[in-house]
């Protein structure tokens, strides 16, 4: 069966592992996000019933 032949995909699934975790990935985790998270409290907003007419 030639697809157990791991002569010619074997190589090439390495080689483009290598070159993902070698080269590209950090090329991509030394972008900065442009919005950091912030260490903002959060609150609630204060919220009033609607009346309604027909109750």
């Amino acid at each position: 069966m030639p697809q157990l032949n791991p002569n010619p995909w074997l190589f090439i699934m390495l080689a483009s592992w290598f070159t993902f975790s070698a080269i590209i990935q950090p090329k991509l985790l030394s972008f900065v996000t442009m919005n950091p998270p912030s260490n903002k409290m959060s609150t609630t907003p204060k919220t009033t019933p609607w009346t309604w007419p027909w109750t």
